[in-house]
């Protein structure tokens, strides 16, 4: 039967910059490598599957679109003599399709029940050819996540030379202030060489040059082993604290007697080594007695390929779908997935598909290409599953998440929650992350009348500080160096010692409102409810040179089940009196979210710098304090104790109150009375506001807004206060590297194998799943720590 679509109006080529899903499926994880290929809507592009979910189907009968092409890849059997080349720098290599893969085409026609249609008819030739030509989905957002472009900075542009000619008869092999003859970095304003900082790829350096920085105000250096013949240089602001280009750098250079023609490359671009540093992270899967892991396959066992430095993403992916809570929630029938226009771009169609991947075991099955290390050449491993329209749409409009940089896997899980907790959950479909929340009661109490006050926050995290006492033998080791395949610098503390510190009691510097005494008061957090899940942040940080840098300290967890009833909360006590409440009337003392401050803290930046950028940005977001104090940083006061306080009433006519503002947060679900206390809170601010609310839902006084309110009665606090509340841990990520945002993120997750009776753990190392080794010893430096309540 002839097809009458073909020269359809509707029908023409996608456009440069037009995803075109001719991977896998939008809805599953099905592809064109199946024996049935894959459908491309030649319409709208969306990916379908052919097979016995027929996802393509469902897009025609819910678009109406008629015309697919069919997509179906072999593998070529290819000869391998040599081992593939190293990878040494950051560039995308040409990666020719048609090198490895034969592919087959075909264009069919549901509305018309025609198949095989002659691809030069009517508009075909252009549109297939087009399908076939573009970029597909994933490799188009690596291309966009993975352009760096270094940009001139203000200070590089407004750069004035001293005209001092000393340099250019000095030596030019030795830091100026040590005997360092490599890392050297030239001020390029007054001719200053100094070697630069150490934990920059293991390189030696004392910070000579950034010394000289700080003292001098001088913004701009260049690393002179960089400099090549052709004109680039590794080229640094301080000022900036950001990598720059130099469009003058000839002439700089020329200046102190420099010619850049005559220069050789002899050291690694900051580039280089931060590729190379990533490569040597990568997790062994041999054991310290030569024993490779045993690969796993099957059901719960699969693993997700990383797409350039996303192990923080699957690490984070495959804690949360192994918890029951999330499993039942995005396990759903794939038959009847959800009645959205563009799949790719929904979130709860993405999670559903990913737990589908996860745990359906249909992709889980050696993959003779994925070999293992070089240790143990002849294991096979599985190919994994590419999280790639996940990671686009998690990632999408955020400043690091959108990156192929590496991320902090714990900021990645709160941004996650987040996302979930904002997607729509129809059909009596409770959101998950609710398992995770609970409520954490403050207490205060004034050290001069004794007086106190209790307020109540909800929670989806604790971040307990980890204590770092140094051992004796390595009281002169380089804080951060190494990681924990090295010699101990710390002492082993228990779990236990971080849980009493956090729920201790704290000074905080506060004016009482009831004595008026600026003796200041006694903070303790205690719980008031326990959630199901418990997310715990170790933090094992401290700040070298406002680089966060990790502290490699045993924390003893065990697998045994632990109650946490010890550290409930038990609320207003007989004889004490409450401070009073004049929120209403007058400004009170301000009190950091616990929660955001843990956050602010385990990053290491100083306390009066966290609570600084959580009171400037409403008191809520981590992310959004992060940023405010990076452009603060250079604040004369930023470091001065100031009183700051809350609670100012704001009148009927300010601009907090602004009728538009109010009806966008209506659209989101937010009713009028607590849009409008959420607006005076972050001044005015429609994004801060949402979050404010999120974060305060028992926090909304609805008195003088009744008339406003759309109703809906107290929100119900969240979590359980039932008795004992006995823990017992169910997965962890593990990182090794100095850095959060470098080296490698690493899942292990309890789990009931096949044939065992008791739970074992399981090793995730992106796509490498295998049974895992030395696991108390994981444990020790784990990063986040899942527990869930029996």
């Amino acid at each position: 039967m002839a097809c009458t679509h073909i020269d359809s109006a509707e029908l023409r080529a996608p456009r440069p910059n037009q995803p075109v899903y001719r991977e896998d499926c939008t809805q599953c994880f099905d592809s064109i490598d199946d024996p049935t290929g894959l459908d491309v809507c030649l319409l709208c592009f969306n990916g379908g599957c052919t097979g016995e979910r027929n996802h393509s189907t469902v897009h025609h009968q819910r678009s109406g679109h008629p015309l697919v092409l069919n997509i179906r890849r072999t593998r070529k059997v290819v000869q391998r003599d040599e081992p593939p080349p190293k990878m040494s720098k950051l560039a995308i290599a040409a990666d020719k399709e048609e090198d490895r893969y034969d592919t087959t085409t075909r264009v069919n026609c549901y509305s018309c029940r025609a198949s095989n249609i002659d691809k030069s008819a009517g508009k075909l030739p252009a549109v297939v050819d087009g399908v076939m030509k573009a970029l597909t989905f994933s490799r188009q957002e690596e291309v966009k996540a993975w352009e760096q472009e270094y940009a001139p900075c203000q200070h590089v542009q407004s750069l004035v030379q001293d005209q001092s000619s000393e340099l250019k008869s000095k030596d030019l092999s030795q830091c100026a202030s040590c005997d360092l003859k490599e890392n050297l970095w030239l001020c390029l304003e007054c001719g200053n060489l100094g070697c630069g900082r150490s934990q920059f790829g293991g390189v030696g350096g004392n910070s000579h040059g950034l010394a000289h920085a700080d003292a001098s105000s001088h913004g701009v250096a260049v690393k002179l082993g960089s400099i090549t013949p052709e004109g680039s240089a590794d080229v640094f602001c301080y000022k900036c604290n950001d990598e720059i280009i130099d469009p003058k750098l000839t002439e700089h250079l020329a200046h102190w007697g420099i010619n850049i023609a005559d220069r050789e490359k002899t050291e690694q671009s900051l580039v280089e080594m931060q590729i190379e540093q990533n490569l040597k992270w990568d997790f062994s899967m041999t054991g310290q007695d030569g024993h490779e892991s045993k690969p796993l396959f099957g059901s719960g066992l699969t693993g997700l390929k990383n797409l350039g430095n996303s192990c923080y993403i699957s690490s984070v992916v495959q804690c949360l779908l192994s918890l029951p809570d999330f499993k039942e929630r995005y396990t759903q029938s794939m038959t009847e997935p959800p009645l959205v226009s563009s799949p790719a771009e929904d979130l709860e169609t993405q999670l559903r598909k990913l737990s589908d991947g996860l745990h359906s075991g249909r992709y889980s099955f050696p993959d003779p290409d994925a070999a293992g290390d070089t240790d143990a050449p002849n294991v096979v491993y599985q190919k994994g599953l590419a999280p790639a329209m996940f990671k686009h749409l998690v990632g999408r409009g955020h400043e690091e998440f959108s990156t192929m940089r590496q991320q902090d896997a714990f900021e990645f899980l709160m941004h996650l929650f987040k996302l979930i907790t904002r997607s729509k959950h129809s059909d009596g479909l409770q959101d998950p992350v609710g398992s995770f929340q609970f409520a954490l009661e403050q207490r205060l109490q004034c050290l001069s009348c004794k007086k106190v006050r209790y307020t109540v926050d909800e929670q989806d995290n604790i971040s307990v500080p980890v204590p770092a006492r140094r051992l004796e033998s390595n009281n002169n080791a380089t804080e951060g160096a190494g990681d924990q395949d090295s010699k101990p610098e710390f002492e082993t503390v228990t779990l236990k010692e971080c849980l009493d510190i956090f729920t201790g009691d704290e000074k905080v510097e506060l004016t009482c409102p009831a004595c008026g005494s600026k003796e200041g008061f006694l903070k303790r957090s205690r719980f008031k409810t326990f959630p199901k899940n418990l997310a715990v942040n170790a933090r094992r940080f401290t700040l070298v040179n406002w680089v966060p840098t990790k502290l490699n300290i045993p924390v003893e967890v065990n697998d045994e089940p632990f109650d946490l009833g010890v550290y409930m909360s038990s609320g207003l006590q007989e004889g004490e009196e409450l401070l009073p409440d004049d929120s209403r009337s007058q400004p009170s003392a301000f009190v950091p979210n616990q929660g955001a401050l843990d956050q602010l803290l385990a990053m290491g930046f100083p306390e009066v710098r966290c609570k600084k950028a959580l009171h400037a940005t409403g008191n809520s977001d981590p992310e959004a304090a992060m940023n405010w104090l990076f452009s603060h940083m250079e604040d004369p006061d930023i470091d001065t104790p100031v009183e700051l306080t809350t609670g100012n009433v704001a009148s009927a006519d300010q601009p907090m109150d602004d009728p538009d503002k109010i009806a966008q947060l209506n659209e989101m679900g937010i009713e009028a009375a607590k849009a409008r206390k959420a607006l005076r809170e972050t001044d005015g601010d429609v994004m801060r506001a949402v979050d404010w609310v999120f974060s305060h839902p028992d926090d909304v006084d609805m008195a003088d807004d009744s008339a406003g309110s759309t109703g809906g009665g107290a929100r119900e606090t969240p979590g359980s206060k039932g008795l004992p509340a006995e823990f017992q841990l169910q997965s962890i990520i593990c990182h090794k590297g100095a850095s959060v945002h470098a080296g490698h993120y690493v899942a292990f997750v309890r789990k009931l194998l096949p044939e065992m009776e008791a739970p074992h753990w399981v090793l995730f190392n992106d796509e490498k799943v295998a049974e895992a080794f030395d696991i108390d010893e994981m444990k020790k430096f784990a990063y986040v720590y899942f527990f869930r309540k029996l």
